[in-house]
Parts: structure tokens; sequence; C-alpha cells
């Protein structure tokens, strides 16, 4: 498995190796031991898996805020997507940045996003699938979001957004007096 550091603080690209040969591939997507460094004393405690029908469909950007904070390890299972995550962390030096990074089931890559960090993606493939795990369990009162439609961030999403929840739409804009985010 290679690890790959971002700019921002905590913020990694796992590729997995994959064996190949003529009945198809298999490749690990997690191990706590090649990960340690970045996963402990942390433990996985959630794993999710979300399925979006609609090329250009985004989600998020998403955030538990602490106690509750959490680590979430994105893979792209089926499909493929743009996934990003923004630095909410006041005092960060890399504070309302992000990193964008297409994930799918092709490339293998796994986002590590560190707490205190704000997850969303958009869909390139129709019926994408991803897997999350975390490493706290969700809690409805410590959940947060900005909008990923937010002009301070300017993120260029690669395709018209076709399809936004209600919720994702009605998160908070930064740049209306929000001022700091503390997650």
């Amino acid at each position: 498995m290679k690890i790959t550091a971002t700019l921002i603080a905590g913020l990694s690209v796992l590729e997995a190796s994959p064996f190949i040969d003529d009945r198809g591939s298999f490749a690990r997507l997690f191990c706590a031991r090649e990960l340690g460094e970045i996963i402990s004393p942390r433990c996985i405690v959630q794993i999710n898996l979300s399925r979006t029908s609609i090329r250009g469909a985004v989600r998020g950007l998403h955030y538990q805020r602490a106690p509750h904070a959490e680590m979430k390890l994105v893979s792209c299972l089926k499909g493929r997507v743009w996934d990003v995550a923004v630095d909410l962390r006041s005092g960060s030096q890399t504070y309302l940045q992000w990193h964008g990074e297409e994930l799918s089931s092709l490339n293998r890559k796994t986002l590590v996003i560190p707490e205190g960090c704000a997850h969303g993606f958009q869909v390139l493939e129709p019926d994408s699938e991803l897997l999350y795990l975390h490493t706290a369990f969700y809690e409805p009162s410590a959940e947060g979001g900005i909008r990923p439609t937010e002009p301070v961030l300017k993120l260029p999403w690669p395709l018209p957004i076709a399809d936004l929840s209600v919720r994702d739409q009605n998160h908070p804009f930064l740049s209306f007096g929000f001022g700091g985010l503390h997650v």
C-alpha cells in the first residue's frame, strides 16, 4: 500500500497495489499495521456504503464537531467520483484550503480525511458507490456542513451540479458572516 501525504496535515491518499491474474484481482483496502502511523490510536468503529445514481450529483460538504469529530477513509468501489476534503481547523496553516482527488474502482485510491475537515464528492459516473470507514460513531447533534457552492472555497466541481439535497443546499455560507468554524 502506497501512502502519499498532501499539503493538508493529516490528509493522505492511499493506493492499493492489486494482485492481478486471469481470474481477476485482489487488493487490500485497509491494514491497521500498515496504516498504524496514520490511524493510531484511533480504531474503525463504523463502516458505511453510499450509492449515488445521478452523474453530476454532489453530496457534502459534511463534518462532525468535537468531541464526535471523526477520521474517514473513503474508497470508491464502483464507478468514479471527484472527492474533496476542506480543512476547517481554525489555526491550521491550511485553514479553508481543499484537496480534491479522483477516486474510482479502477485506481483503487482511498482518501484519508482527518478530524476537522469537511468531506464531499461529485459523481462522475452513474451508480457510483463509496465505502466509508469511520473512527467515530455518527452523532446527529454534532453534524455540520457547508455548501458545496461556497464562494470562498472556489471548488472547481468537474461537472455542473445536477443534484443536491435540500439539506446540503441549506448549509450556511462561510462568506456571509459565519466567521471561523470550530469543528
